[in-house]
């Protein structure tokens, strides 16, 4: 069993990681969504594969014992919001690490406008400044579950949580600039 103070890895790294293209995509994919290093987007990547991997496996079997294991996977991906309503298995197999990423704590936070930018964010939330509905949530790399999305507000002791605090008169500013400008649209 090992030495319990020992962490495994729990990612997976790329099998070709000094290929220009992959660093590429990498760097694009850590600015984008604000990610710490690289290990994070290994992190949601090894997640992804291992749903995708799930997919193939049920595809190969007899139907009638599928059907069970198909309707939990699936399930699973529509209640954190991954899949549509109306996904099948086959979906499963068309995702892609965007979709996993967006449904991030941190991504959703600057998504809905409560901070200027993605890095903030990541601030935000380590400072204890976030919540989702009466808990107080510091991990950036949280998979919000649908049902979950419209708790997302300030916490209630946080100086933030006051409307006239100068960084959100700050951030509605901004909101209202990238609105008439066409770019980012946080939502309400």
């Amino acid at each position: 069993m090992g030495d319990p103070k020992k962490q495994r890895r729990k990612y997976d790294t790329p099998r070709f990681p000094w290929r220009t293209d992959t660093l590429q995509e990498e760097l694009k994919l850590l600015g984008q969504y604000g990610l710490r290093n690289k290990h994070e987007l290994w992190l949601h990547e090894t997640t992804l594969s291992n749903f995708r991997g799930n997919a193939r496996s049920l595809i190969g079997r007899p139907a009638e014992e599928r059907k069970k294991m198909e309707n939990e996977l699936v399930l699973r991906l529509k209640k954190i919001g991954i899949l549509s309503g109306t996904a099948v298995l086959d979906d499963v197999l068309d995702l892609t690490i965007e979709d996993l990423l967006e449904r991030r704590l941190q991504t959703i936070v600057f998504r809905k406008g409560l901070a200027k930018t993605i890095h903030q964010c990541r601030q935000l939330i380590t400072h204890g400044h976030v919540t989702i509905g009466d808990r107080r949530v510091t991990i950036p790399s949280y998979i919000v579950a649908k049902s979950e999305e419209p708790q997302i507000v300030y916490t209630p002791k946080s100086p933030l949580a006051n409307p006239s605090h100068p960084l959100r008169q700050t951030i509605s500013i901004v909101a209202t600039s990238e609105t008439k400008t066409g770019e980012v649209q946080p939502e309400e």
